[in-house]
């Protein structure tokens, strides 16, 4: 599915499409027990899995996270596979090899498998940057997926500027390490807000966080700060990937 990109600050930020579909019957909810007390109507749950390219004034090129990967992925178990991110890369005439910095939000199966195929690195010649957090809280098939990377990593705690104009921020609570990224007033917001109906009330929990009650301070005061400069966010899941706050 083809979204057109917004240019900020000079960065051109480009939506790609890593698949659309509901989660698979081994994880699926009924919407009002995966956000208890949101009310949500109980039709299915269509994701869409958007990764964000930047590309900076000079050419830079900056992936944040790599989709749900290939047939054999992690996600396999509850998620449409195969994603077809380098599909969606080629279509805006980029390489996997021309990838300098891939930003993984977090090690969740549908942001992080797509950056190793077959044991390899996917992004060959990008560094893969990480929170700390994240980085010592990883298992099983996700720390699994870091061994290829080991070369790769670049791990970070906190704030910090990872490519010219772009940062990192921690915004843990749904995973100990979750991070947003910033380039001006963009925030590309990984799993922070997972519906709609978080935005109307930051508190609502989601099934899937690992600290609930972290995620949804987290998530209360971001969106705050976000709402108080007017900030645009880019969404993973909702079916258009920005929205003005």
């Amino acid at each position: 599915m083809k979204h057109s990109p917004i240019t900020v600050s000079g960065v051109e930020v480009t939506p790609l499409c890593d698949a659309v579909g509901p989660m698979g019957p081994a994880i699926r909810l009924p919407l009002a027990e995966m956000f208890p007390g949101s009310g949500p109507a109980d039709d299915p749950w269509v994701l869409h899995f958007h990764c964000y390219l930047l590309r900076d004034g000079a050419g830079r090129l900056t992936l944040v996270d790599t989709g749900i990967g290939g047939e054999d992925s992690p996600a396999a178990g509850w998620a449409p596979v195969p994603g077809v991110l380098t599909d969606e890369l080629a279509a805006v005439g980029v390489a996997p090899a021309d990838i300098g910095t891939v930003v993984l939000t977090h090690l969740h199966s549908d942001h992080a498998s797509g950056a190793v195929t077959g044991g390899r690195p996917v992004f060959e010649n990008a560094r893969h940057v990480l929170q700390r957090a994240e980085v010592d809280s990883a298992s099983g098939a996700m720390s699994d997926l870091l061994t290829p990377l080991k070369d790769q990593l670049h791990v970070v705690e906190g704030q910090a500027e990872i490519a010219p104009g772009i940062h990192v921020q921690h915004t843990p609570g749904h995973t100990p390490g979750h991070q947003i990224a910033r380039v001006g007033d963009l925030a590309i917001t990984g799993d922070l807000v997972l519906h709609p109906v978080q935005l109307a009330d930051p508190g609502i929990h989601y099934a899937y966080d690992d600290d609930q009650e972290t995620a949804a301070r987290t998530r209360t005061e971001v969106l705050a700060a976000l709402r108080a400069e007017r900030a645009t966010i880019a969404t993973a899941h909702f079916s258009e990937p920005f929205m003005r706050l």
